[in-house]
Formats: C-alpha cells, sequence, structure tokens
C-alpha cells in the first residue's frame, strides 16, 4: 500500500533530537519510544520507504496520537507534526479493514456531524433522553453535559454592535458547539457586539471539517472546506472569528482563501479591545491551554491578559497549562484508556491551584475537564473564557 499523502520534504525535517519526548503526553504516561513524536515519525517514514510493512498492530503507534501537536511549540526544526500526522492516518484509513473504530468514527462524522440539521435532530433526542432520565449520555467515560436550547443565530443573520460600530466579523457557529455549549457562543457574541462588532452568522456555514482531517479523513474535510468557502465568498468581513481552538487551527492551516483572517475569539478581543468591566468578579482561576490554541495557534498570552484584566480575578497557573488534558476531538470515546491516563496527570495539576474555577477555549477540552473533575469529587467548575470574561459586564441593550 503506498503512502502518497506523506511527504518526504516533512518527513525528512526531523533530526530526531528528542527533545519533543517530555512534551508529548504519550510519552510521559508511557515512557515508550514507540509512543513519541520522533517515534511515530520514523514508523511512517519506514511505510513511505516501503521498509517496513504495514500492520494493525504498528497503527496502534498512530491510533495513539493525541494530535495535540504539543511538540511542535518546542521543535527547534519545525517539523509540521500536525501535516505530518493527519496524512499518515488518511493514508492509513487507506490501508486498514473498514471494520476498525475509527472507520466507523468517519462514517459517523460525515453522516451526522457534517450535517448541521441531522445534528440537531440528535441533539435535540438527547436533550429529550436526558429530561426523561433515559440516559446520562455517558461514552466511554466522558459525560456529556446536560444539554439546553442550542444556539441559534439572531434573525436576520446579524447581531449588531453595542455601541459605535467599529467592525464587521463573521462568526463560525461550527457543528458540535451550538449544541453542547450554547452558552460559551452566547458569551462569545456579546463580547465581540460590546467590542463594537457588528457579527455576521453566514447562512448555510457548515462544520469547518476540523474533526473529519484529525481522524484520517482529509476528502470529506476538503468537501466541507469548498462549501463553505463558497458561503463566505463576496462578503465583506474583517475576520472570522473562531471560539472553539481546533476549529481556528484547522481553518488557518487548511483555508488557504482565509488566510490571515481567522482570529480566534481571544486574539481578535486583545487586537481590537474590549470596553472598561463594570463588574467585579472575585474568583480564584486557573487556565488550561487549548492544545490547538496554545500549540498550533501559538496563542498564549493574549487570552491570560483578558483574564488578568478582570477586576478582582485572581488568576494561579499550573505547572503544566500547556501539557494536553486528553481530550483531543474523539480520542476520548476512541481510546479511552490512554485518555484516562493522561487526564489524570492534568486533574493531579489542576486541583493543585485550589482554583474555583478553570477556564480554557476549546469545547472538547471543557467536557474532558468536567468529567475528570466529577471523578475526583470537586467542586472547581469548568467555564469557557468567554463565559467568564462577560462576568465583568452587565447586560446592556444593543
Amino acid at each position: 500500500m503506498a503512502f502518497d499523502l506523506l511527504k518526504d520534504d516533512d518527513l525528512a525535517t526531523c533530526v530526531h533530537c528528542g527533545l519533543c519526548l517530555d512534551a508529548c503526553p504519550t510519552f510521559r504516561v508511557t515512557g515508550l519510544e514507540t509512543e513519541s513524536p520522533r517515534g511515530r515519525i520514523q514508523l511512517m517514514t519506514e511505510w513511505k520507504r516501503g521498509s517496513l510493512p504495514f500492520t494493525e498492530e504498528q497503527a496502534r503507534h498512530i491510533d495513539l496520537c493525541l494530535g495535540c501537536r504539543t511538540c511542535e511549540a518546542v521543535c527547534p526544526s519545525g517539523v509540521p507534526y500536525g501535516r505530518i500526522i493527519e496524512a499518515g492516518r488518511a493514508d492509513m484509513e487507506r490501508a486498514r479493514r473498514p471494520a476498525t473504530k475509527r472507520w466507523l468514527a468517519r462514517t459517523a462524522l460525515r453522516q451526522l456531524v457534517s450535517h448541521p440539521t441531522r445534528l440537531r435532530a440528535f441533539g435535540a433526542m438527547t436533550r429529550m433522553a436526558q429530561t426523561v432520565g433515559v440516559t446520562g449520555a455517558v461514552r466511554s467515560g466522558r459525560q456529556l453535559p446536560r444539554l439546553r436550547a442550542p444556539f441559534r443565530a439572531p434573525q436576520g443573520d446579524v447581531a449588531p454592535a453595542i455601541g459605535e460600530r467599529r467592525h464587521r466579523v463573521a462568526f463560525l457557529v461550527g457543528c458540535v458547539m451550538p449544541i453542547l455549549y450554547p452558552q460559551s457562543h452566547e458569551a462569545a457574541v456579546r463580547l465581540l457586539q460590546l467590542a463594537g462588532c457588528e457579527v455576521w452568522f453566514p447562512p448555510g456555514e457548515r462544520c469547518c471539517g476540523a474533526l473529519l482531517a484529525h481522524n484520517g479523513d482529509l476528502d470529506g474535510a476538503a468537501l466541507l472546506r469548498d462549501a463553505n468557502t463558497s458561503v463566505y465568498a463576496g462578503e465583506q468581513f474583517d475576520a472570522l472569528v473562531v471560539d472553539s481552538a481546533g476549529c481556528g487551527a484547522h481553518l488557518k492551516d487548511f483555508y488557504p482563501e482565509l488566510k490571515g483572517r481567522v482570529k480566534d475569539l481571544t486574539e481578535w478581543l486583545a487586537e481590537v479591545g474590549l470596553p472598561p468591566a463594570n463588574n467585579e468578579v472575585k474568583l480564584r482561576v486557573t487556565y488550561q491551554d487549548a492544545c490547538h490554541l496554545a500549540h498550533a495557534q501559538r496563542i498564549r498570552k493574549q487570552p491570560r491578559d483578558l483574564i488578568r484584566a478582570m477586576p478582582g480575578v485572581e488568576l494561579v497557573e499550573m505547572r503544566h497549562p500547556e501539557i494536553c488534558c486528553g481530550a483531543a476531538g474523539l480520542y476520548s470515546t476512541l481510546e479511552p484508556s490512554m485518555s484516562a491516563r493522561i487526564l489524570k496527570e492534568k486533574m493531579d495539576d489542576m486541583l493543585g491551584t485550589r482554583a474555583e474555577i478553570v477556564v480554557t477555549a476549546n469545547p472538547g477540552c471543557q467536557m474532558q475537564l468536567a468529567t475528570g473533575i466529577r471523578s475526583r469529587g470537586s467542586n472547581m467548575n469548568v467555564e469557557h473564557v468567554a463565559e467568564l470574561l462577560l462576568r465583568a459586564y452587565s447586560a446592556p441593550s444593543p
């Protein structure tokens, strides 16, 4: 089986220095070279050369990669590991038997997550089941939050600026976030309005394709990219604002037509500025770096600056806020055992801060951290950074 999507130039950038080892979550918990970035790159290189046959046993080492890209942030050689792992998985999926878990996950992503109407119907059924107590919606130890009415764009697909309009931005509603965490979207939109932004919700917008790409379905991700690109084309906006770290990283990497225009919410708010806060928020807070925000987009300072600017907030750092929590999209469902081992290290670190709230910038992280907190019997709460920031403001009408 040819591994055509893997590029020799990308693979050759790794000099196997090992500086990535301690940053890699799977290497940290196993100590195994095969579960390290350089070990996986060597394996994919051998497949590419044809010097090692592809087997399911070896493919497990690629499966166990979170795709967190922590290695990229510490690599002195600039290895594009995110691109390598996605290409490797795409090649791998072509070589695998259709009955694997990842093939089933890819089918579900294409048939459910990629279709907003179907996904909303699934969300409505899940809400009903939660209401009548039929299901706790537990999957492989990770529990869905209690679902509420999903986020919907306002009538006319525009939310006006509060005060003087200074910018016009598009907003990525996305796929799972409006169903799982509508309150995070609502907070993000209100902050944009407070920052003087008219917020446009592109009609016909679909899933960005991040989950598909991360799981080896680059063809499915490309179809979604083409559909979304036609939606954005011809419309005037200063930035496409995203409040999900994984989606933002994928849009920046995979949508060349939007180059320079995709902005994480915290990146954009730090750039354009928020009005002075009018509420004091007396909370002890810790911040978990979402991997695709800190490592893929290299955004660490902006969310912290925005939190520190809130009157009354005490920001307490973890020892390793940059280490993955083990969520990684579908990873905690597909690889629950490894995910739980990684989460344990994160919980030890996080609970050591004695914070009242942990904030992050990605829905998968929110769900994973909430699962860990419940398992420890802690009273700590989890919020999206937008929800925390909005606490500093009363609710003026547009």
